[in-house]
């Protein structure tokens, strides 16, 4: 999320650093997956994947998802700030904490979608435009039941080879998530016609609503 890149000759000088139109891919649902579960609920896993805006606003848009949250996760509070993470010294990655009702869907779509439209999970250290380890791809699983799922879909893509490489993903336990800065906040949502938003994150939304139109809403 190179802020600096943003105003640059209205976007002209951006194009020339961003990658082409969002990563997208017809993947496989998970062969292993929890059911739905009998009754409302509520549950959250924090799921990592370069520049936490376009993250947000992809599961902002998925059904069956009540909140997704911009933060930082894999560092210390006290460099739990943009000005710190963005250093990519702080240990921490940008993330989204995704809260979902599991009756109305389950951790392995969620997992699909984080996989087929809203990052690019063979790039290590980067996404796109954005370089370092803070922009890493990672998922903060917060039950063994989700440690699982995550492990064995990796598996199950990789064998496919449907990337051409390999998942460079990593699976960790929630230690702790640290909500953004108000600023970063619904970025997406707020600023529809910056150049970075228009270029990487607008894509993958798009991409949502096309591949998975049951599970797309508007927001």
């Amino acid at each position: 999320m190179p802020r600096f890149l943003v105003p640059l000759f209205l976007g002209v000088t951006l194009m020339a650093f961003c990658a082409a139109p969002a990563h997208a891919f017809d993947i496989p649902a998970p062969a292993a997956d929890a059911p739905l579960a009998a009754k409302s609920g509520s549950e959250t896993i924090v799921l990592a994947g370069g520049c936490f805006w376009g993250i947000q606003a992809v599961f902002q848009h998925l059904k069956g998802v009540t909140s997704a949250i911009s933060g930082y996760s894999g560092g210390e509070a006290a460099t739990a700030n943009y000005a710190a993470v963005s250093s990519g010294k702080s240990g921490h990655a940008e993330s989204v904490k995704v809260t979902f009702d599991p009756s109305q869907i389950t951790v392995g779509q969620i997992l699909r979608i984080f996989f087929a439209v809203a990052h690019d999970p063979t790039e290590l250290n980067r996404q796109g435009p954005d370089r370092g380890t803070q922009y890493r791809s990672a998922i903060f699983f917060s039950s063994p039941e989700q440690q699982k799922i995550a492990a064995d879909y990796i598996k199950q893509l990789d064998a496919t080879k449907i990337y051409g490489d390999p998942i460079v993903t990593q699976v960790a336990p929630l230690q702790k998530f640290y909500p953004a800065e108000d600023y970063e906040q619904n970025y997406a949502t707020l600023h529809p016609n910056s150049p970075y938003i228009i270029i990487n994150d607008a894509p993958k939304v798009e991409a949502l609503r096309k591949q998975f139109p049951d599970l797309y809403h508007k927001g």
